[in-house]
């Protein structure tokens, strides 16, 4: 099982550069299963002080991490999304 963490897009001040905002999303991926889920993660203006144009992915989204997403946390959510796609609960449709 493969999870990959993307940074999808950064809000920033245009006037001193810094990043307040990061879009981001977490794929996981086992054979022929994926799951996904996405969301978004602040912090107040001017924190972190690595402006926009000298940022690095592994950089946003390890300040992601210390604003409190917890990747251990979505990575065991997506390996259950994916247990349940290999072994589901529930269907839908309908007898006729």
């Amino acid at each position: 099982m493969t999870t990959t963490w993307t940074i999808t897009q950064t809000d920033y001040e245009t006037a001193n550069g810094f990043i307040f905002c990061a879009h981001w999303t977490a794929t996981q991926v086992d054979g022929d299963y994926t799951a996904s889920i996405w969301s978004t993660c602040s912090w107040q203006a001017g924190t972190p002080t690595i402006p926009y144009a000298n940022v690095t992915m592994a950089e946003v989204l390890d300040w992601c991490y210390a604003a409190g997403v917890d990747k251990d946390a979505t990575e065991a959510s997506l390996a259950q999304q994916i247990e349940l796609q290999k072994n589901p609960v529930t269907a839908a449709g309908v007898p006729w």
